[in-house]
């Protein structure tokens, strides 16, 4: 455990202590006003997250449908129903682990191709419409994701 202490703008204090919330484990921020200066002194008692365990693509994908059968899934959904604002979860969930798990193929056989890219970015729209205040990266973000979603099909 530790403490930070931040001199800020008074109209700033919100915005700082929300922003450490969402690295940090925090306590209640004591706000008192500097001693020389308009500005407020922010004391927060902070630490480290606890270490989360992201599962492997083994342990995310076991039991998934064959990729050929996502790829099939995805193009139906799609032709059915366009992206629109009201486009569900399932849907960008089920995507962003298809571009995974073919990026993942790619990084074993490296082809010349932007999968991984690919992969990237469907994995942050997820991050996205979750609105998820983790920090990591996205593609493990997916399989923890994917992996609770299949354990509850």
């Amino acid at each position: 455990m530790f403490e930070i202490r931040i001199i800020c703008d008074p109209a700033d204090t919100d915005r700082i202590t929300t922003a450490l919330a969402q690295v940090f484990t925090t306590g209640q921020a004591r706000v008192h006003t500097a001693r020389s200066t308009d500005k407020t002194r922010l004391y927060v008692t902070a630490d480290h997250h606890p270490a989360t365990e992201w599962p492997t693509p083994t342990q995310a994908y076991t039991g998934a449908p064959s990729i050929l059968d996502e790829i099939g899934w995805t193009v139906r959904t799609l032709a059915d129903n366009p992206l629109t604002a009201h486009t569900g979860r399932e849907f960008w969930l089920r995507k962003a682990a298809l571009l995974d798990r073919i990026a993942l193929g790619d990084e074993v056989a490296p082809a010349v191709s932007d999968a991984t890219d690919a992969a990237t970015q469907a994995a942050r729209q997820l991050m996205d419409f979750d609105d998820a205040a983790v920090i990591c990266d996205p593609r493990y973000y997916v399989r923890q994701q994917y992996a609770r979603h299949n354990a509850h099909r």
